[in-house]
């Protein structure tokens, strides 16, 4: 069952200030698009969007109500504000709930590797595969047990594409986890040493505007 929100449509070609306002009253502005639908820019609470997106998780279907119309969406992409950490835009996909789509889905690790019982250290160089799924079949995330994993063992897309009723878009090759040998004495020297000499990285105070104009 799909989680209930409310929007309503925002009028566009305002000034930035507008947006601005707007975010100063709690709310997002965002953007509607897809199946049945024209593109709508719509406004929501910042409240509501975040209690919905923790019922729903990031991949959950969301019956949105615009102006008294529902439509069932999925998050497709959001914008946030890294000082203050809150949302500054939010894109909605309308969605045909009989047909599939493709979503990113988080990885989650079950278990206790044989390989870190020994020492070892179990990483994960990709934390989220591309599936193709229908939307009431979405799970909340990809499971995969690593009890069995020794040290220098991994895996890879190859090994779990059969094991889901859903698609994995990546390519078999795609790496998820690994199980490595722990560190020497030796290299952690190393990596402390390479550490202290690097020079922190200094960020500018027009990241926003470097990054592009933001949606309206």
């Amino acid at each position: 069952m799909a989680t209930k929100m409310t929007a309503a449509k925002r009028e566009t070609g305002k000034p930035h200030s507008a947006l601005t306002d707007l975010r100063g009253e709690g709310n997002v502005p965002g953007v509607v698009y897809g199946y049945k639908m024209e593109t709508t820019s719509i406004v929501m609470s910042e409240i509501d969007l975040i209690k919905t997106l923790r019922e729903s998780g990031r991949n959950g279907v969301i019956s949105l109500d615009i102006d008294g119309k529902s439509t069932n969406v999925v998050l497709s992409d959001y914008q946030m504000d890294s000082l203050k950490g809150n949302f500054k835009h939010v894109d909605f996909l309308a969605i045909n709930m009989s047909e599939e789509i493709d979503v990113d889905a988080t990885v989650h690790v079950i278990g206790e590797s044989a390989g870190e019982k020994e020492g070892g250290v179990v990483t994960q160089p990709n934390r989220e595969v591309h599936i193709r799924v229908k939307p009431n079949d979405i799970p909340d995330s990809v499971d995969i047990d690593v009890s069995e994993l020794e040290i220098g063992d991994s895996v890879s897309v190859s090994d779990i594409r059969d094991k889901f009723s859903f698609e994995i878009l990546n390519d078999d090759d795609f790496l998820l986890i690994s199980v490595t040998a722990p560190r020497t004495e030796e290299e952690m020297e190393e990596l402390e040493t390479a550490d202290e000499g690097e020079e922190p990285e200094v960020i500018g105070d027009n990241e926003d505007e470097a990054a592009g104009e933001e949606k309206e």
